[in-house]
């Protein structure tokens, strides 16, 4: 008989994987709403919890609830207040940096769809339009492109974008200029990479200095014939801000796999808009990934269910349990 009892974030696929992978040591429940009185009876009598980025584990439900074990899939844990889990002794445990290639490639995928006009042209022809009355796109090649954040996923985007010969700009206070190099990438002012940029990629992580980052005075710094991508956290960039620039025609366009509020509203403006091209938070659901990841959660969240050590690159949160 399984030990513990779990619940899995339905958002979480191949879940079949992740079910066999635990079903010896841990019951698992199909699950999860977002609502966190909701969630709190959903988690009465859990254990350990498998979830993506979209479970609000907040203090309030972290204190009204009696984990033992969150084993959060990705890189980001910010939806969980790691500060309650310590207090509460509940470990996390995550799996950092893995989906970095995924969302890299997805981000470059956006960059192009929008700067190429994807999605309007294909409105376009299910419309029974044909190409003279399409907008003409804009090539990325040997443009400047800005990275805001220069970690694993904006080193990637660097490091993809080579085919094209572009300028690479990037800002990060937490890295050295020297570490740019290997990509051939210049570090430099947040300011300089919004003036200079054809395509700005938000790549950081969400923490209170970039929560907000991107309101009116920053779209107003950008080119108008410049793009926006984000595939980082939706609360980086102000949506209502975002929507005024697109629509004054201070921005090209934008690609957008986050958002402000997840999901995203099905009245959400950014529908209206034919130069935004929206992903639902997909960029890191990839099938490599996914299962590499999947396999490297279960199995340190067995391991420290067990009460082994497991590296410390993959804990939020460590405790006694």
């Amino acid at each position: 008989m399984p030990a513990y009892h779990g619940l899995v974030d339905r958002d979480i696929q191949p879940r079949d994987r992740l079910c066999e992978n635990v079903d010896r040591m841990v019951d698992l429940s199909i699950g999860g709403p977002n609502d966190e009185d909701a969630l709190i009876d959903a988690l009465n009598e859990v254990d350990v919890v498998f979830t993506t980025s979209r479970l609000p584990l907040s203090a309030h439900v972290l204190e009204s609830t009696n984990l033992d074990l969150i084993a959060k899939i990705g890189t980001g844990i910010d939806n969980i207040d790691l500060d309650t889990a310590r207090n509460c002794n509940v470990t996390v445990t995550h799996t950092p940096g893995m989906n970095a290639l995924s969302v890299a490639e997805h981000t470059v995928g956006l960059a192009l769809a929008v700067t190429h006009r994807i999605s309007e042209t294909q409105d376009m022809l299910r419309a029974g339009k044909w190409r003279d009355e399409a907008p003409l796109g804009t090539q990325v090649w040997e443009k400047t492109v800005g990275l805001i954040g220069y970690g694993n996923v904006g080193r990637r985007v660097a490091k993809l974008l080579a085919g094209f010969e572009p300028r690479l700009l990037a800002f990060d206070p937490y890295v050295r200029e020297i570490d740019g190099e290997v990509t051939g990438t210049e570090l430099t002012s947040l300011e300089r990479v919004l003036r200079e940029s054809d395509v700005v990629c938000v790549t950081a992580e969400l923490t209170p200095e970039t929560r907000g980052l991107f309101g009116s005075e920053e779209f107003a710094m950008m080119k108008d014939s410049s793009v926006l991508v984000n595939t980082a956290r939706g609360p980086i960039v102000q949506t209502d801000a975002l929507v005024d620039a697109l629509t004054a025609g201070d921005l090209m366009g934008a690609g957008l796999d986050v958002h402000e509020t997840e999901p995203l509203p099905s009245d959400s403006l950014l529908h209206e808009l034919s130069n935004v091209v929206t992903t639902p938070h997909t960029a890191a659901m990839t099938q490599e990934y996914r299962e590499t990841a999947i396999d490297t959660l279960t199995n340190n969240a067995l391991a420290l269910l067990r009460g082994e050590a497991v590296s410390d690159e993959y804990l939020g949160v460590a405790t006694d349990n």
